[in-house]
């Protein structure tokens, strides 16, 4: 049986905001020093037991590093494998700026000197922090982090990683169809697999999310969802669950679970050939 989802903190919105803002700051280094991965899994964060982490990322003498978010220490860590660490207090009120000049230059001492694109991070507003509201956060994002783990088991096929995205500050996965879909942008078209993903946003009135791609309005919006999902359409598509309705309750992590098939059951056939 998964563990109940916990409450999210009614006044928690600004120490939310403040690890959105430091994970973007910890994302310019392996965004800069990391493999890259062509659909950039490499810039995203894994939640752990021990913190949001980012991927490894080579040293010049050898060896490896990461950035380590902790919400049970309220610390900031850059450390390496030879066990050589800096960290920064994320409940000191450092700007986002500041947060981003101290990683760079810790990362600076052991080698890794990059072009950084400070514009995803550089912000000096103050920022609040309440150690409680962060810890109940990461032990959300945790269990959630479960529960999608389950539903990617059980959906199997291709499937990328659960990631916590730092520009949303959400946790998500992708499941790949087999059909192939043209895309386009200004520069070039192109194909890519039909896909849907599971995910939580955490921000404001936090809600699970499941929004296949492409979205087929004329069949998938007369499909009722269960347990006070419901298909969105209001600026994207998709479908929403709200997390105020599953936290705290005995059943929560089984309707999310049920959520999450449903959607994926009505969805799997158009995104395969």
């Amino acid at each position: 049986m998964s563990p109940v989802l916990p409450a999210l903190a009614s006044d928690g919105e600004s120490t939310r905001a403040t690890l959105h803002a430091y994970a973007h700051a910890v994302a310019a280094l392996p965004r800069a020093h990391a493999l890259p991965h062509p659909l950039w899994w490499h810039i995203s964060l894994s939640v752990r037991p021990d913190g949001l982490v980012t991927e490894a990322m080579a040293l010049p003498d050898g060896g490896a590093a990461l950035v380590r978010m902790d919400p049970r220490t309220n610390m900031v860590v850059f450390e390496t494998s030879s066990g050589a660490t800096r960290s920064f207090p994320m409940n000191a009120g450092l700007t986002a700026t500041e947060m981003g000049d101290a990683l760079i230059a810790a990362a600076a001492e052991f080698g890794l000197i990059g072009d950084y694109d400070r514009s995803k991070f550089e912000n000096d507003d103050a920022r609040p922090y309440d150690a409680d509201d962060a810890l109940g956060l990461f032990q959300a994002l945790v269990t959630a982090h479960g529960l999608l783990a389950i539903h990617r088991s059980r959906i199997g096929g291709n499937a990328g990683p659960i990631q916590l995205w730092p520009h949303g500050f959400d946790l998500a996965f992708e499941w790949f169809g087999t059909r192939m879909v043209a895309t386009s942008d200004m520069a070039e078209s192109s194909e890519a697999p039909a896909q849907i993903n599971l995910g939580l946003y955490p921000a404001g009135d936090a809600y699970f999310y499941s929004n296949p791609w492409p979205f087929d309005a004329g069949s998938l919006l007369d499909i009722e969802l269960p347990d006070g999902a419901a298909w969105y359409t209001d600026g994207w598509e998709g479908s929403m669950l709200a997390y105020a309705d599953v936290a705290g309750a005995p059943d929560g992590p089984e309707r999310v679970l049920a959520y999450a098939r449903a959607v994926f059951d009505a969805a799997e056939p158009g995104l395969t050939d």
